[in-house]
């Protein structure tokens, strides 16, 4: 008779874990709606209009002042960080605790390459409703005027 050891077998425990992380992160997906800043990413989308782009950064939670915005070499640098602030109540102390703390310090960085189109010194940022927008102004066309040159 052949004794067979359960568990022995290095590739469960990974795959195991896989799955239980996996599954273990789908109900923080759904439960907390204000979010959706994973682990560094913010999503962004990107429209063209005719005088110029605008970026929407989708990032609830934070505050005006979290955000650092600049421009350097064509390179476009959209970043935050909010660290969490924690309070504790000698009053609750002894009858309130954390059994999960998920967030604590949450942060992003996006970069972009600008086009040689695009006017960096007149883009401009607002914030408001967890959605920051940048306007990326065009530069004007230099429009090119036919011009009569006299023969001496």
């Amino acid at each position: 008779m052949t004794h067979v050891r359960f568990g022995r077998r290095p590739f469960d425990k990974s795959f195991n874990n896989l799955v239980d992380d996996f599954f273990s992160e789908l109900p923080v997906l759904y439960r907390n709606g204000s979010d959706t800043v994973f682990k560094g990413f913010a999503p962004v989308n990107i429209k063209e209009t005719d005088k110029g782009y605008s970026l929407e950064v989708i990032a609830p939670g934070f505050d005006k002042s979290d955000f650092k915005v600049n421009v350097d070499q064509d390179v476009l640098t959209v970043s935050a960080e909010k660290k969490q602030e924690v309070k504790e109540n000698a009053e609750n102390s002894n009858t309130e605790k954390h059994v999960r703390r998920e967030y604590s310090f949450r942060s992003f960085k996006r970069s972009f390459t600008l086009d040689e189109k695009i006017d960096a010194a007149g883009i401009d940022a607002k914030y408001n409703n967890g959605v920051l927008v940048l306007n990326l102004p065009k530069k004007e066309a230099v429009k090119a005027t036919a011009q009569e040159i006299n023969i001496q």
